[in-house]
């Protein structure tokens, strides 16, 4: 990872229990999001978790898919993902994740790209 990012996004970590009863998908769907780059978890506290602001609606974020794919077809491990996406970048001006949430996928792809 490169030393342009600081401290990180704050975000509500979600459990897989927790992210069951929120978006009412069963647990093997859940892991299907994880399993298909849809989402991204890091352990914490012993339990697998998953930043709450990678939902919107409920559901994954749409766009968030390529950008972990491509991070992790870089050589980022999942905690490095999460880091990445939540740390604030001057190329961008925000966190990489509020950038995505706004619509601006390509812009995050490009830096992400450059950086990776």
């Amino acid at each position: 990872m490169t030393g342009e990012s600081t401290p990180s996004y704050p975000t509500e970590w979600l459990s897989l229990p927790e992210l069951v009863e929120l978006t009412g998908e069963p647990l093997g769907r859940i892991r299907r999001f994880l399993d298909e780059k849809q989402l991204v978890g890091s352990r914490r506290d012993g339990a697998l978790r998953v930043p709450s602001v990678f939902l919107v609606d409920a559901a994954p974020l749409g766009n968030l898919r390529g950008t972990i794919i491509v991070l992790q077809d870089a050589g980022f491990s999942d905690d490095e993902v999460i880091d990445w996406l939540l740390a604030h970048h001057e190329s961008i001006g925000m966190p990489p994740i509020e950038a995505l949430r706004a619509g601006r996928k390509s812009e995050v792809r490009r830096v992400a790209q450059a950086e990776a």
